[in-house]
């Protein structure tokens, strides 16, 4: 089982980045990885990933380095990958197809238990070699599996209702792609993708990085 020391937000949004890196590694041959290659190859600094893994407790050899596929392990633990947690995806429209047919999820532990629709026009079709099944069917597939992630990819409009009706048939965590707020109980988590609004951050950098450019463009000239 994970430990229980209290891990910061932070570190852990950045293991899943360090845990990818040390994958491609192990592909490439790599057993030991110093925390300054790591550091590089995950896009931050070293002193960040040492504290970062600090957290994890002491897997390192001072000159040598980290073993490769042991400190992926322990990360792999820390966030619960070590067991499978199965996916169940409700819409069934161009969203809720894209995601299905995203092969990273079951390479990574995240199977694709089912897709749900509350349309009876998208009930019955196969996505990615799986038939959609209707939204009633929400309880029986939940018990079907220990480890539940739902996944809401629908309308604004019906989201709240949806996360409802995951949350009454035992699911504890969800991924939510609709553009809302969800109201979901204490004991229950709630992850956010809003893409509209990492697009919106790009475009603010953006913004500030070509308006910066003619200053420097001048400044070259003269």
């Amino acid at each position: 089982m994970a430990s229980s020391r209290r891990i910061p937000e932070a570190t852990v949004a950045r293991l899943p980045v360090y845990l990818r890196t040390l994958a491609e590694a192990a592909e490439d041959g790599v057993s030991t990885i110093s925390s300054e290659r790591l550091a590089e190859l995950a896009g931050v600094n070293a002193a960040k990933v040492r504290k970062d893994l600090s957290h994890l407790g002491s897997y390192g050899t001072r000159g040598v380095g980290y073993d490769v596929d042991y400190l992926a392990y322990q990360m792999s633990r820390e966030l619960g990958l070590t067991e499978e947690r199965a996916v169940v995806i409700v819409g069934a429209g161009n969203l809720g197809q894209a995601l299905a047919n995203y092969g990273g999820f079951s390479s990574r532990g995240f199977p694709i238990l089912a897709v749900v629709d509350s349309d009876p026009a998208k009930v019955g079709r196969v996505i990615a070699g799986v038939r959609v099944r209707p939204v009633e069917d929400l309880p029986a597939i939940v018990a079907e599996a220990v480890n539940t992630i739902g996944v809401v990819a629908t309308p604004a409009g019906v989201a709240q209702s949806v996360a409802d009706r995951l949350v009454e048939a035992g699911v504890r965590s969800i991924l939510n792609f609709a553009p809302v707020v969800l109201t979901v109980p204490d004991e229950v988590l709630v992850r956010k993708v809003d893409l509209a609004t990492e697009l919106q951050i790009l475009s603010f950098y953006q913004q500030r990085s070509s308006r910066r450019s003619p200053r420097r463009s001048s400044a070259g000239a003269a």
